[in-house]
C-alpha cells in the first residue's frame, strides 16, 4: 500500500528549515538545496512543495507570524484571574520578542521585513501579518479600557481611540525587536522601555493594575 505523506506537515518542516536557514544567513542566503537537506526531504519534495523560493519565503513568513499570534492567543487563553491589561501586556512582550528563546524568530522577522522592502508580495504577506495582529490588539485594548473604566467609574473611549493606542503598541513592540537584536538595547532596557509604555497607556485607559510579564532589569 502506498505510503500517505502529510504534505502540510512537509510544507511546516521546509518552513521551519527555511527560517533556520534565514536566520543565519538572511532570506538570500536560503538555496533549495539547503532547506532540502535541512528538512531532511529530497529537492524534489521542496519543489513539489513550492514552485519558486519567493513562495517558499512567502509560507515561511506566514509560518513566523502565526507562531507569533499563536503564542499571544495562548496567553489571552491562559489568563484566568489576570486583569485585561496584564494580559495586554504579556500580549506585547510576545510581540515583541525579547526573551533569549526568541531571539532566532527576531532575527528571521527583520531578515524578512528587510527583503520586503523590494519584494511586493513578501510586503503584502508581512501586512495581512499585521492586519492580524492589530486586529488582536484593538481587541484587547478595548477590554482592558473597559476593565480600567468599570474600575474607575468613567467611561470607555472610542473604537478610533483603541486602533490607534493599538498600533502605537505594536509598532513600539515591533521597533525594540530590532533595537534588542542589534544590541542598542538589552533585553532588560527594551523591557523597562515597554513597561514605561504599558504603564502610560493604562494612566490613559483611566486605571492602574501591577506591570506583570515583561522582562524587568530592576532585579
Amino acid at each position: 500500500m502506498p505510503k500517505q505523506v502529510d504534505y502540510e506537515e512537509r510544507r511546516r518542516r521546509i518552513a521551519q528549515a527555511v527560517c533556520v536557514l534565514a536566520g543565519d544567513h538572511g532570506p538570500e542566503g536560503v538555496g533549495l538545496r539547503d532547506v532540502a537537506a535541512r528538512a531532511r526531504v529530497s529537492l524534489g519534495a521542496v519543489q513539489r512543495c513550492f514552485r519558486s523560493k519567493e513562495q517558499m519565503l512567502l509560507f515561511a513568513v506566514g509560518h513566523v507570524g502565526e507562531r507569533v499570534l499563536e503564542r499571544v492567543r495562548a496567553g489571552e487563553a491562559d489568563g484566568g484571574d489576570r486583569s485585561a491589561a496584564a494580559v495586554l501586556e504579556r500580549a506585547a512582550t510576545e510581540v515583541a520578542l525579547l526573551r533569549a528563546e526568541h531571539r532566532s524568530e527576531a532575527r528571521i522577522w527583520l531578515a524578512f521585513v528587510a527583503r520586503a522592502a523590494v519584494s511586493p508580495p513578501l510586503a503584502e504577506a508581512l501586512r495581512s501579518s499585521y492586519a492580524a495582529l492589530e486586529e488582536l490588539f484593538v481587541r484587547l485594548v478595548a477590554e482592558a479600557a473597559t476593565e480600567a473604566a468599570h474600575a474607575e467609574g468613567g467611561a470607555a473611549g472610542s473604537a478610533a481611540a483603541y486602533r490607534r493606542e493599538a498600533r502605537a503598541l505594536i509598532a513600539l513592540a515591533d521597533g525594540l525587536t530590532g533595537h534588542v537584536v542589534l544590541g542598542h538595547l538589552t533585553e532588560e532596557e527594551a523591557g523597562s522601555t515597554l513597561r514605561t509604555q504599558l504603564a502610560a497607556l493604562r494612566e490613559r485607559l483611566g486605571g492602574s493594575v501591577p506591570s506583570a510579564g515583561v522582562p524587568d532589569c530592576r532585579t
